[in-house]
C-alpha cells in the first residue's frame, strides 16, 4: 500500500492580511501532494527544494488565476451584490488579475521552448512521458528541461 502524504493548505483565492486584527475568511484544502508529478520528482530527490518551490508558485499563480478549464458552470460570475462584502469581491478580482500577470510573465522568463514542458507537467498536471510523447521529445530527455525551466522560474520568483 502507498503511503499517501496530505497536506493542509490555504485556498489560493484567499488572502491573508497579517496586519488585521479579527477574524479571515480561509478555505483549508487537503491536497495530497504525491499525486503532484511536480510532487513526485522532488520526493525522489530530483529537484531542489528552490526549484520544487518556484514550480508550487507557478502552479498557485496558474489556479488564482483561473485559467484551468472549467468543467461546469460558473456560479461565481454574477455581479456582486450592493451589500457588504463587495469589496471582498473587488480584492479577489484584483488578486486573480495579479495572479493572471504573474503566471504570463513567470512563462515569459522561462522562455519559448521550456514554458510548454512547465505548463503541461506544472499546470496541467500531466505525466513525464506524457508530455515527452505530446511535445515530440525522446524518452526521459523532459526531466532535464524541466529541471532548467524551474532554475528560470527560481530566478523570476525568488524563491533561490
Amino acid at each position: 500500500m502507498i503511503a499517501r502524504k496530505l497536506e493542509s493548505r490555504i485556498h489560493p483565492d484567499d488572502l491573508i492580511e497579517p496586519g488585521k486584527a479579527g477574524p479571515q475568511l480561509m478555505r483549508h484544502v487537503r491536497v495530497n501532494v504525491a499525486e503532484s508529478p511536480l510532487g513526485w520528482l522532488a520526493a525522489r530527490g530530483y529537484l531542489t527544494e528552490a526549484q520544487y518551490r518556484a514550480g508550487e508558485r507557478l502552479r498557485a499563480d496558474y489556479e488564482r488565476a483561473g485559467l484551468a478549464a472549467r468543467v461546469t458552470m460558473r456560479w461565481d460570475a454574477a455581479p456582486p451584490a450592493r451589500v457588504r462584502g463587495g469589496a471582498r469581491a473587488a480584492d479577489a478580482s484584483l488578486a486573480r488579475i495579479d495572479a493572471h500577470r504573474r503566471f504570463h510573465a513567470a512563462l515569459e522568463a522561462a522562455g519559448p521552448g521550456l514554458a510548454d514542458i512547465c505548463w503541461r507537467v506544472i499546470c496541467g498536471g500531466e505525466a513525464m512521458a506524457g508530455a515527452e510523447k505530446a511535445l515530440g521529445w525522446p524518452a526521459r530527455s523532459g526531466r532535464v528541461v524541466l529541471t532548467l525551466a524551474l532554475d528560470r522560474l527560481v530566478r523570476f520568483y525568488g524563491t533561490g
